[in-house]
């Protein structure tokens, strides 16, 4: 059994397409089936149900797939340990960020001032986490996490409600959701976490909101705010401290109105230097974000 095998067979596997595994493997496709049918001939059984171009793995295929991931993690954390300690290259942090894309170039700007030779590749925006993190470290508030992975909280935050500085209830201590059954709201897209947990806060209170704006750029949802064209719902301490002085954050009295930030990793995998040094450093910063919250 031949390492090129395993990758080639990972590869089709995830793909589940003879054609597209060929071409990411920059191969043929007759080469990607020779070598796949070599690898199920050694192991004496096969691997995959095939339906013209696509292929699904059976039963014996799924079960071999959780082994070769296991070993080509274990060598690829292998091959990292070892660059980590003769490293030349300029450390590199693969980050998937979540949520709290406002406070990142704050973070990073903070970590480059002592480690200034830093290198991120920075993953925003991304479709829900899949099965196979391919980054070292992400920040997220638990929502499609991947099972598997480790964490460490960061920061637990209310979420408020935002209002025009004119609008009915700006002078208030406090307000309950059942009082904002009637607004129009600005809100993120459904597919933000974000917009998931608060949906999930109006629905315990007895209403869905009546959504009259979607942005995901938190620029336009402030705007829109001071505008005059509806409230939304605001983490107090990642958007509260940026809304402006035409803007005003009131407290929600429901108990159960908060999120948490989260750091993940996956579990088991080997962690670089630059990595555990960036996680360190991140717990420090959201720290310092929450006690200055508090005062």
């Amino acid at each position: 059994m031949q390492l090129l095998q395993l990758i080639y067979f990972q590869t089709a596997a995830r793909m589940q397409h003879m054609t597209k595994a060929a071409l990411a493997l920059r191969i043929s496709q007759p080469a990607l089936s020779k070598m796949i049918a070599a690898l199920e001939e050694e192991l004496g059984t096969k691997l995959f149900v095939r339906q013209n171009k696509t292929i699904l793995l059976n039963e014996n295929g799924k079960q071999f797939l959780e082994k070769v991931d296991i070993a080509l993690r274990a060598l690829e954390d292998g091959k990292r340990m070892l660059q980590d300690s003769v490293r030349i290259d300029p450390p590199f942090i693969s980050l998937d960020v979540r949520v709290s894309s406002h406070l990142l170039p704050g973070l990073l700007a903070e970590y480059r001032k002592q480690w200034p030779n830093t290198q991120f590749h920075l993953l925003q925006h991304a479709s829900a986490l899949g099965s196979r993190p391919d980054f070292d470290l992400c920040l997220s508030d638990g929502a499609n996490c991947p099972p598997g992975m480790e964490a460490v909280t960061l920061l637990r935050e209310d979420i408020v409600v935002a209002v025009p500085a004119e609008h009915r209830l700006a002078g208030r201590s406090s307000v309950c959701l059942e009082e904002l059954k009637d607004e129009d709201f600005i809100s993120l897209p459904p597919d933000k976490s974000l917009r998931e947990t608060t949906d999930a806060f109006c629905r315990l209170a007895g209403f869905l909101p009546r959504i009259q704006f979607e942005s995901d750029d938190p620029a336009t949802v402030r705007g829109l705010i001071r505008a005059g064209q509806g409230v939304a719902f605001l983490p107090a301490i990642t958007w509260g401290g940026s809304t402006g002085p035409s803007v005003v954050t009131i407290p929600l009295e429901e108990p159960y109105c908060h999120r948490s930030i989260a750091l993940y990793w996956p579990e088991g995998r080997y962690l670089s230097q630059a990595a555990s040094q960036f996680r360190t450093f991140t717990m420090a910063y959201f720290s310092g974000l929450e006690l200055s919250a508090r005062k």
